[in-house]
């Protein structure tokens, strides 16, 4: 989801100053298949070491789900040689920050030190990848960190169940169908054999991205690479089990009763393809036209004139095998749901049936332009950038050239995108509605 706001009067000076200098990399695999993916910046005395797992919460058991995000939270737990409860002491003593995340996809983990650091923050990782400690203390543990995260960033959160609630209404068989954080009635049936073996499976060198960026010696890094990476044994090969869906042909309907928000919201949901394909970056660019700051189409027409909604918005939320078209909206005083809907449909037929003007067209160009800069702005960026396009993508020079897809987009290709995937009956409208008894207060 590229969605940056950017201001108008930056947009329009970006002309000559918006073409980045090519991030520079070297990739090469170990015996045991970990990719290594090595960039030089000594632009700042810091060094990013991360590792990037292909394993997200598709690859769980529906009857395990949250598995994935659990594990971004355990394998922090400690390994053979750092003891429980030292990883955060060791990183922040030395001058260093670190942090996790998952999605659907995959799990990705890092540690930004000073460069002196470099070979500290290569031995942590391969410690989380050759010894973790994986047992009931730390299940249990994590157990009840993950539950209190999904309270106060999900049960509690205004709005917190939307995306699931889409997932839910637009996945029947995809393990899309479930968000990330899982089900903590999963999580508490599961023995710690199970833990254990998903671990097995998952984090594994050849299931793996190494990337290293920053103000490194590549020579010096590689060396220390081979000493900490390379005794790790292969994993098992996995093979990503392929789930196909039926096309949406007919509206769907659903309606989710939210006790922690006082205003409704409307979602209009379509599925569309791969993050890989072309139609998806022409997706990102039609989220951009209909709803990329107060002078885009849906805001200036539904917020701004017309005094319809509170809020209004568009986004592709892009994922490995589909993605979600998803557009929002807040209906104020007598306008209803329904009211949205229509005008964002008028937008959307107008996409359909006419090419968008020079100017807009060029407006978009010029975001995608200034994103391009802005996302390999730092170190930090360049270095889950150049995890995710080998990853996910398959192309890690994605880096540099994606942004050539993007500056070849035809305002025809966006027309007959939204006339492929943005008709009413290939996607879902979810009322989400104050709770009743919340709704009477």
């Amino acid at each position: 989801m590229k969605k940056s706001l950017i201001a108008l009067s930056s947009l329009l000076m970006l002309g000559g100053t918006a073409h980045a200098q090519k991030v520079a990399f070297e990739e090469y695999d170990l015996p045991n298949g970990l990719h290594v993916i090595l960039h030089n910046d000594p632009s700042a005395p810091v060094v990013i070491t991360s590792v990037m797992y292909h394993v997200g919460s598709k690859d769980e058991n529906p009857e395990r789900t949250g598995f994935a995000h659990f594990f971004e939270h355990l394998l922090f737990e400690g390994t053979e040689n750092i003891k429980r409860g030292e990883w955060f002491k060791i990183v922040t003593s030395n001058g260093g920050t670190n942090n996790a995340n998952t999605s659907e996809d995959r799990t990705y983990y890092f540690e930004v030190f000073p460069s002196n650091n470099t070979e500290l923050g290569l031995w942590m990782e391969s410690e989380r990848l050759m010894h973790p400690v994986i047992n009931q203390i730390g299940v249990d543990t994590q157990n009840e960190v993950v539950k209190e995260e999904k309270r106060l960033r999900v049960d509690n959160q205004p709005y917190g169940q939307l995306i699931a609630e889409v997932k839910k209404n637009m996945f029947k068989v995809h393990p899309y169908r479930w968000a990330p954080i899982g089900s903590m009635a999963h999580l508490d049936a599961a023995t710690l054999e199970e833990f254990q073996a998903f671990n097995k499976k998952f984090y594994t060198p050849n299931n793996a991205v190494l990337v290293v960026a920053g103000q490194i010696d590549i020579a010096q890094t590689k060396v220390w690479i081979e000493k900490y990476f390379g005794p790790i044994p292969r994993g098992v090969e996995i093979k990503k089990e392929t789930f196909v869906e039926a096309p949406i042909t007919e509206t769907i309907k659903a309606r989710y009763e939210d006790p922690n928000i006082q205003k409704e919201m409307v979602v209009a949901s379509y599925r569309t393809p791969s993050m890989k394909t072309r139609d998806a970056r022409v997706l990102d660019m039609i989220s951009t036209y209909l709803s990329n700051g107060k002078s885009s189409k849906l805001y200036k027409k539904i917020v701004d004139d017309k005094k319809m909604a509170l809020q209004v918005g568009a986004f592709n939320y892009s994922q490995e095998d589909y993605g979600q078209y998803i557009l929002y909206g807040m209906p104020q005083g007598e306008n209803t749901s329904a009211d949205l809907i229509r005008e964002i449909d008028e937008e959307i037929v107008k996409l359909q049936t006419e090419l968008i003007t020079e100017k807009d067209y060029q407006k978009l160009q010029n975001i995608y332009e200034s994103n391009y800069v802005d996302n390999n702005a730092s170190v930090e960026g360049v270095a889950e950038n150049l995890a995710t396009y080998y990853l996910l993508y398959g192309d890690v020079n994605l880096i540099n050239t994606e942004i050539e897809m993007y500056r070849t987009i035809t305002r025809e290709e966006i027309r007959d995108a939204a006339k492929k995937y943005l008709n009413p009956n290939q996607r879902l409208i979810l009322d989400y509605v104050p709770a009743k008894d919340k709704a009477q207060n």
